[in-house]
């Protein structure tokens, strides 16, 4: 029989113990077998509403519903052990929103019963429903609206919280009285009240926890909080009292804050409550609460009550609004106020996501923090905002590792060699590998290829681009003889590239200092010398003393002899003149020289001087009068006097010391020493010094002071100067620096990391990008980072909430200008054909781009040209395929070569690859080849400067993919271009002159015979020519831009190939053998010169280069300070030519034999102009002819150029010939123009020309005549000019000037040099240039002009027209005794009839550097730096500061002069940036230097170099520091006044400066030795002498005790004696011998008896029993218990026997572990206290004397792999830092590490 498809049951409640249980009984017996896929149960178990049990109670049976097999799950263990099926999947939830119950399901697989449950539940759709969602329950009424209830519709309510049945649908009849129990069940989901979660399940009422799970007893906190403990919250509990009169009707009860929760207001009297709100956004609102309800305000629900004389006000919270409670005064009465709300802890912590990871790659961590959180504002703030709440605990931070992935590889480099050079340019080189870093941080070498996604660090740089110091010599000195044979000397010095004299030149390279003259005056022996007058005798011993210095044929310094003594009695002074001289063996006379030709130290020139006591006695005398002054004292002197007996020790050891003679009176007979008076005192000789010692000292170490930390915080380093230094020589305060091979010892560190802690977060700003656009308005951008800087050096990127300063700006403007014309070319169009040849067309539009980014479209005449080629161009596709064949796959290549072409010799043909760039010759044949693949080598196209080529006589266009020029000329330079389909290659050709310089391309076709003079053309006209040409590379389109790119690359290598041809490696011969071979082929002759051919074998026929090494070239000119270009280009340059020549040397060495490889002298025929070389040997060659033929009789003379001067004309002439002194206007049809210039003189001058003060540059256009006429042919306008000739010969030179104009118009001899003058009185330049000079000078400006008419000349000074009081004289113009007031701008204007012209020169007057008369400023300028510190102003005589150690000081340079002069310091002649261990900071643009942490070494003299161009000031302070030391000064006062034991200690200080210091500052220095001293060892008088106190007769109550009282006096041996009291009496009272003592009262401890034994249990069967202890007397007298402190307490309590402490703890099994391995399996077992005789369960506390066992613990804590237990991440010791081991994700990655936490 089959059972219905929903079980039928019934329920029956019954009350028991005060609670409702539901009974539910089944119907029907379960049978075994399975109808319809459901199984039937045979019971449910009994769920309590009160208490829950893990079994739900469900009989849906109703619900159940045969189920696809599929859909099970896999079954469990448990479900395997048991006779149950997989759980089903679940059903779909019974609600969308509001929480709603799902269901699953499982079969019994048994024909009997199974044990268990075959349905379970859980929650779903746990989201809040909407507010027009309306009540669930609600909607269920609702849904009977529609049917019948007695025959009548009604409008059904919800009738909630039945306490019967809150599950039973029950609903009231809308406006009537009518409930009816409409279903017997509501839906699954529906709340079974309105107040909690509980929902409805299968008709009953099941618990929901606040997590929203079924069986969960959870509960939100009186915060809001589920499970939590009420700390986000605070109790506000308040009490209010109106006092409210007739003018305050209203009064503020309690301002409840947003977020509060169970709000309760009870209100007792006459007045009213009315709510105002404000919102967070700051809207307002009032409720006045006029009658009772539920309100919904703000969101909130709020519940009013109101009753007579009362008002309860309720809300459940939370606020979504501020809630302020008014009161309004409603009768007589006062009214109080009640409430009580859960204020939320507004500022709580939030923890953060992870900060990024510590590294992008190889393994990181990163971190959580706690942010402090405003729930008001939703925004973080400060974390003192969540400390002031106690409730606040910090979460810990949380670690993991990220970026796990192992990091690519990457190019490292080792630090750069030591440079080669030390100047003049070297070469610095370093390894760079290609390396890996693994996870653990291991840093691996790998192959290079991994690296090539990066390019390759260079490995060579170049370094000490700085220009070496020469070496100058300075004009000859004259002849040192007057007549016959002499020297003349020069000084040489050693210049650097700045102009100043230093050291560091080559001292194989210094030029001579002297040389050979001749006087022709016949010489005369000169008399012998006088013989020396006879001096005293202990002046001549002083000769011999001293070390004398002669004269030898090298340079020395010889001193004269000393002057007499400055005084005539005591201490004076003695000079002497020291030359630096030579003696000039040949004529046996001596020279001065300078002293900078002397080397050596220089001789003393000054000395103390002794002239004997001032006292009367003896008259003065020097020793030249000493016999005539002696006098009577004949007799004396013959036989005592003073003699010097050798010199005393060296004051040093090394380095230059000094000794003093010894000076002693002898007898003159015996030669004894005698006693001093006996010898005349007048006569003593002076003190003698001189020097001794004076090898170098032994090299030591020299340690400066450590330099300030270079950061802050984060790891920063400090650095001191260490250096090996050797003192040469004291006198001359000479200390060189050695090298430290030098210095034996160790050498001290000269790094070390200091401030190792971690940094604030700060803001970190990138590099700004390059701006988005090259004009027009761009932006640039940059990364600005929130960083933290830690202590190992790393960064730690952080969230940019933790950088409290305003960030950095990211982003700014750039390229404000408006950009060029250019072209806006469109895309080009398809091909016109689908296969083979066709053309593609573009549109083009010319644009400019504004500055504020806009484009306008303007005139395309403001565009450069536009070629024909960039708006049509061919195209070449696939070859069109034949019928019934198959295209090909594969698009054509072009295999091109990149390379770049030199030619250097002559050759007949040359073969090329495209793809390159070639510099050639004129007159080569090239051949240019195509080799393509995948392509038909005919239908290959070629290309010249976007032109279609096609074959003549010139160029042929073979149909084999190749190209041929026949013999090069100027036209055939351009850019080839092939082209293979869509593939297209190019090459570039550009044409060498003779010279080897570029020749510009013509403009246009020329005919062959145009050539020469094409060739000939100015290397930088060609230059500029070429590049004006490529115009339309730089301001062309993109589109252009990429049509032409390798014109534009082959142009960027004119500098590279211009600098390589110029190059010093190319020799001189074979330049002239290049002419040599040109020369011959203009001749036409078709011969080679075997000598120029075998000149020239040592150099490759062509160059090659690979255009990736210049662009690498380029690449790093680029990169370098525009003031450095240069230097890097020629080194660089001169690096790449030598590899190019040692490449070709290896080669060419290989192909010759050993005789074939030397180089013959090569012979180069004159040129056809001849040059001013030429003019030289000509000249020579006729003044020698002329001397020969009547040179004898002829006087010399210096040269004179004859002048022919007249009025300026116009020659209209087509050959003009004319003299100097004229002004030549060229006209239209001028041809040529001859300047004669005829000279005077003898020997016969040497005629040379000069343009605008340039050497003329000959060619043939410019010639020089043989009569040294300079003709000019074809002139133009850039040969206009003032041409000088200039005639000289050994006696001096004459130079004359012709103006050359162009049609008379005006013309200004100018001159662009820079003037400085600081010594001349007067100075005379040409207009045109800048004048520098100082003040008092008088300046005279020529304006020297030319014109036809002659043109006049007006001056100005700064656009302003100058008076006739100023000095004019022919155009000139003199400012004398020039000032400020005539610096400026002075101008020269020189116009006729034709034009005008003016030109200018810069008048700038120099004050040198001088100290200024008023010092305000700078002492100012001290305070305002250091207003504490001491301070000292620089003067030129020297100042002087004493300080004392550690101080700091600020020394102030004053200085004034124009321009401001450039400050230097130095200590000791070092500049301070190269002094060891000086700690120092200039200030003030350099007028001020700060010293700090002053030493012994520090001290010493300071001086600042201020210089200007007009001159150098030095000025000096001394700065002296006092130093601490120990002293031991007077004794303290005796330990004893009599007897044997008295002593004195010496007290010792630590004295700064006389002063009293802390003795720590004398730490480091040596302590004397002190003694004691014994003091008072006598007899001491007589005195008392007693013992100590006897024992007391009783202990309390009052007692006696006695003491022996005897008279003693004590010896100063130490022994004591006794004596007659009286001898006591007379000096003391006799002391007491009784004295009473215990008198306190007698005490004892008294108790009373033990109480019962019941108090707490401390053991098995034991409890603690309690006594009274008290004090008292012996008379009863209770007494405080401070009176018995001095008695043993007797015990209060003790250990009892109590039956009712027989007990103890009672544990059952444990239970199965969760778990068989791993780290979470846990088992539990029931603990209950029990009495051991009943065995019944008693309370807890009667236990708690023994330990409570573990009613939980761990299980099978056992790997269930076998792994060893071991850290798997290199971050566990931050793990173990951070105390995060007990996290269970960190524990078993830090397994090692937290095992041993």
């Amino acid at each position: 029989m089959a059972r219905p498809a929903a079980p039928w049951h019934s329920a029956l409640a019954v009350r028991i113990f005060g609670s409702t249980w539901w009974l539910l009984f089944v119907a029907g017996q379960v049978c075994g077998d399975q109808h319809e896929g459901l199984v039937f149960l045979r019971e449910f178990p009994l769920v309590g509403r009160v208490q829950y049990y893990e079994d739900f109670l469900s009989d849906l049976l109703n619900g159940h519903r045969t189920e696809d097999p599929s859909s099970r799950t896999t079954r469990s263990e448990e479900d395997r052990d048991s006779l149950w099926d997989a759980w089903g999947s679940w059903s779909e939830c019974s609600r969308t929103c509001g929480g709603g119950a799902s269901y699953s399901l499982r079969r019994c697989l048994s024909s009997k019963s199974c044990e268990g449950r075959n349905i379970r539940y859980r929650t779903c759709s746990n989201v809040d429903c909407p507010p027009e969602a309306g009540d669930f329950r609600a909607q269920q009424c609702s849904a009977h609206n529609d049917v019948k209830h007695h025959g009548e519709f009604y409008e059904w309510l919800p009738v909630s919280n039945d306490p019967d049945n809150p599950c039973a649908l029950k609903c009231q009849a809308k406006g009537t009285d009518l409930v009816v129990e409409l279903a017997p069940k509501v839906l699954d989901g529906t709340r079974c009240y309105t107040d909690t979660l509980d929902m409805c399940i299968n008709g009953l009422c099941q618990i929901v926890g606040c997590d929203h799970q079924l069986g969960s007893t959870t509960k939100e906190d009186n915060c809001g909080v589920c499970n939590g403990d009420g700390s986000t919250c605070r109790l506000v509990r308040g009490h209010y009292k109106s006092q409210l009169s007739a003018t305050k009707l209203d009064d503020t009860v309690v301002a409840i804050p947003y977020g509060s929760r169970h709000i309760h207001l009870t209100l007792k009297g006459p007045d009213h409550l009315y709510l105002e709100t404000k919102t967070l956004q700051g809207a307002k609102g009032e409720n006045s609460l006029s009658s009772p309800g539920i309100f919904l305000v703000d969101n909130s629900s709020v519940e009013f009550q109101k009753y007579p004389g009362k008002e309860n006000l309720s809300i459940a919270g939370p606020l979504t609004a501020d809630f302020i409670v008014k009161i309004h005064n409603s009768g007589p009465a006062n009214s109080t106020v009640q409430f009580t709300f859960y204020q939320p802890i507004i500022h709580r912590w939030r923890e953060t996501d992870f900060f990024p990871c510590s590294a992008t790659c190889g393994g990181g961590y990163q971190l959580t923090s706690a942010e402090c959180y405003d729930l008001r504002s939703n925004r973080v703030v400060a974390d003192q905002y969540c400390h002031y709440y106690p409730e606040n605990i910090k979460p810990k931070p949380k670690l993991q590792e990220c970026n796990l992935d192992p990091c690519p590889a990457r190019w490292e480099a080792t630090p750069w060699t030591a440079c080669s050079s030390s100047c003049g340019g070297g070469i610095q080189s370093r390894a760079v590998s290609c390396v890996e870093e693994d996870i653990q941080g291991h840093v691996t070498s790998v192959e290079e290829w991994k690296c090539m996604y990066t390019p390759k660090m260079p490995i060579v740089q170049p370094c000490n681009i700085f220009d070496c110091p020469k070496w100058l010599a300075q004009e000859w000195s004259p002849c040192t003889v007057t007549c016959g044979q002499g020297l003349r000397y020069r000084v040489v010095l050693c210049i650097n590239p700045r102009g100043m004299h230093s050291g560091g030149c080559n001292s194989k390279t210094k030029p001579h200092i002297k040389e050979e003259c001749i006087i022709p005056t016949p010489c005369y022996k000169p008399k012998e010398k006088v013989p020396v007058e006879a001096r005293a005798p202990w002046y001549k011993q002083a000769q011999e003393l001293e070390e004398g210095a002669a004269v030898s044929e090298e340079p020395s310094f010889v001193p004269e002899a000393w002057s007499a003594c400055t005084v005539t009695c005591g201490v004076g002074t003695q000079v002497r003149i020291v030359k630096c001289q030579v003696l000039l063996s040949f004529s046996q006379s001596v020279a001065d020289l300078p002293v900078d030709e002397c080397e050596g130290p220089k001789p003393a020139s000054q000395r103390a001087c002794y002239a004997g006591p001032c006292n009367g006695e003896l008259p003065e005398s020097n020793p030249g009068e000493t016999d005539g002054l002696l006098g009577g004292l004949q007799d004396f002197d013959e036989l005592y006097d003073w003699e010097y007996k050798g010199f005393t020790k060296c004051s040093e050891s090394c380095g230059g010391g000094v000794q003093e003679a010894v000076v002693s009176c002898l007898n003159k007979q015996t030669r004894e020493p005698a006693d001093e008076n006996l010898c005349v005192t007048s006569r003593r000789p002076p003190k003698l010094l001189k020097a001794c010692s004076l090898e170098p000292c032994p090299s030591r170490w020299e340690v400066g002071k450590w330099s300030p930390c270079s950061l802050t915080c984060g790891v920063g380093l400090q650095t001191r100067d260490v250096f090996c230094s050797q003192i040469r020589s004291r006198e001359m305060n000479e200390t060189v620096i050695l090298a430290d091979d030098l210095c034996r010892q160790h050498k001290p560190n000269t790094v070390q990391a200091c401030n190792r802690f971690n940094c604030p977060p700060a803001w970190y700003p990138a590099q700004w990008q390059p701006c988005s656009r090259t004009c027009g308005g761009g932006v640039q951008r940059r990364e600005v980072l929130c960083k933290q800087r830690m202590a190992d050096g790393s960064f730690l990127e952080l969230p940019e909430t933790f950088c409290s300063a305003s960030k950095l700006a990211s982003q700014q403007a750039c390229k404000k200008e408006d950009c060029p014309s250019e072209w806006l070319l469109s895309d080009w169009s398809e091909c016109s054909t689908s296969c083979g040849e066709g053309t593609q067309t573009r549109s083009a539009i010319c644009r400019k781009v504004l500055k504020t980014g806009v484009s306008a479209i303007v005139n395309s005449s403001l565009c450069p040209p536009l070629p024909f080629s960039s708006s049509i161009r061919p195209c070449m596709l696939a070859i069109c395929a034949r019928p019934g064949r198959p295209s090909t796959k594969h698009s054509p290549h072009i295999e091109a070569a990149r390379k770049v072409y030199i030619q250097t010799r002559r050759q007949r043909k040359l073969h090329f690859v495209v793809g390159g760039f070639a510099y050639l010759l004129p007159k080569t044949t090239v051949v240019l080849r195509c080799p393509t693949r995948r392509f038909r080598k005919p239908l290959i196209t070629w290309e010249k400067d976007g032109q279609h080529l096609i074959s003549s006589a010139h160029v042929t266009v073979a149909p084999f993919g190749y190209l041929k020029i026949h013999r090069l000329k100027p036209a055939d330079a351009g850019i080839y271009t092939c082209s293979a389909g869509p593939a297209r290659e190019q090459f570039g050709i550009k044409l060498m002159g003779g010279n080897q310089k570029l020749v510009a391309r013509p403009g246009g076709p020329r005919s062959e015979e145009e050539a020469p003079r094409v060739r000939k053309a100015h290397p930088k006209e060609a230059l500029q020519t070429h590049k004006h040409q490529n115009g339309i590379f730089s301001n062309g389109s993109k589109a252009e831009k990429r049509g032409l790119a390798a014109a534009d690359a082959g142009s960027r290598y004119d500098e590279l190939v211009s600098r390589l041809l110029e190059q010093g490696g190319w020799p001189g011969e074979l330049l002239a053998a290049w002419e040599a071979q040109d020369s011959a082929e203009r001749n036409a002759s078709s011969e080679e010169d075997p000598n120029a051919e075998q000149a020239l074998l040592h150099l490759p026929f062509t160059i090659v280069a690979e255009q990736q090494r210049l662009d690498d070239i380029l690449r790093n000119l680029s990169q370098q300070p525009e003031e450095l270009r240069d230097v890097y280009s020629k080194h660089l340059v001169a690096q790449l030519a030598q590899d190019i020549f040692r490449s070709h040397g290896e080669h060419r060495d290989a192909l010759l034999k050993p005789s074939e490889q030397r180089i013959p002298p090569v012979a180069v025929p004159p040129r056809k102009a001849v040059s001013s070389f030429s003019s030289l040997l000509r000249t020579a060659a006729a003044s020698s002819s002329g001397e020969a033929a009547g040179g004898s009789r002829r006087p010399h003379r210096k040269p004179t150029i004859l002048r022919k001067i007249s009025a300026a004309q116009q020659l209209s002439a087509s050959e003009v010939v004319t003299h100097l002194g004229q002004t030549v206007a060229l006209a239209s049809g001028t041809l040529s123009v001859l300047l004669h210039c005829e000279a005077v003189g003898n020997p016969r001058p040497t005629i040379s020309w000069a343009r605008n003060g340039e050497e003329v540059q000959f060619s043939d256009r410019i010639l020089l005549q043989p009569d040294d006429s300079l003709q000019i042919l074809a002139p133009v306008e850039a040969d206009v000019g003032f041409y000088t000739c200039n005639a000289t010969n050994a006696l001096g030179y004459d130079s004359v000037s012709i103006a050359v104009t162009l049609a008379g118009k005006p013309l200004v001899k100018t001159s662009r040099m820079t003037v400085l003058n600081t010594k001349e009185p007067a100075i005379t330049v040409d207009i045109g240039g800048t004048i520098k000079t100082v003040r008092g000078v008088n300046v005279t400006i020529n304006c020297q002009v030319a014109g036809v008419p002659e043109a006049e000349v007006t001056w100005f000074r700064n656009k302003s027209k100058l008076g006739s009081s100023h000095h004019l004289h022919e155009g000139s113009l003199l400012l004398t005794d020039v000032s400020s007031s005539d610096q400026g701008l002075y101008s020269c204007r020189a116009a006729n009839v034709h034009g005008e012209l003016t030109e200018n020169t810069q008048l700038l007057i120099l004050d040198p550097p001088q100290v200024p008369t008023q010092l305000e400023d700078i002492r100012a300028l001290l305070s305002a730096t250091g207003p504490n510190l001491p301070s000292v102003l620089m003067s030129p005589l020297g100042t002087q500061l004493v300080l004392d150690p550690g101080n700091s000081a600020l020394l102030g340079c004053p200085i004034q002069g124009h321009p401001t002069p450039n400050i230097t310091w130095f200590h000791g002649g070092q500049s301070v940036a190269t002094v060891t261990g000086l700690t120092h900071h200039i200030l003030a643009a350099g007028q001020i230097l700060q010293v700090a942490n002053l030493s012994s070494e520090s001290q010493g003299e300071f001086s600042c170099l201020a210089q200007n161009e007009a001159g150098v000031l030095v000025q000096k302070a001394s700065l002296i520091i006092q130093d601490y030391w120990w002293s031991v000064d007077r004794l303290a006062t005796c330990s004893a006044s009599c007897g044997n034991r008295g002593v004195q200690q010496p007290r010792l200080r630590c004295l700064l400066n006389s002063t009293e210091v802390n003795p720590a500052h004398c730490a480091g220095k040596v302590r004397p030795a002190l003694h004691p001293v014994p003091c008072n060892r006598r007899d001491c008088p007589s005195r008392w002498m007693v013992t100590s106190w006897s024992a007391c007769t009783r202990s309390c109550g009052g007692g006696i005790q006695t003491r022996r009282v005897t008279c003693q006096k004590l010896k100063a041996s130490g022994i004591s004696t006794p004596v007659s009291n009286d001898m006591c009496t007379q000096l003391a009272k006799r002391p007491v011998d009784t004295q009473a003592c215990n008198q306190q009262l007698c005490v004892e401890w008294a108790f009373s008896s033990w109480g019962q034994c019941n108090g707490p249990c401390i053991g098995p069967h034991l409890a603690v029993q309690h006594r009274q202890v008290f004090c008292q007397t012996l008379d009863g007298v209770t007494l405080p218990s401070e009176q018995c402190s001095a008695l043993p307490r007797p015990v209060s309590t003790q250990n009892c026997w109590s039956e009712a402490c027989s007990v103890h703890w009672r544990v059952s099994l444990w239970t199965l572990c969760t778990a068989t391995c791993g780290n979470y399996g846990f088992q539990s077992r029931r603990v209950e206290c029990v009495h051991a005789h009943t065995n019944k369960a008693v309370p807890e506390h009667l236990c708690s004397w023994g330990p409570r066992p573990a009613n939980w613990q761990r299980c099978n804590i056992t790997p269930c792999e076998n792994m060893e237990c071991s850290d798997t991440t290199r971050y566990c010791e931050k793990v173990k830092q951070l105390k995060l081991c007990q996290l269970s994700q960190f524990k078993s990655r830090c397994c090692g590490t937290c095992g041993k936490a």
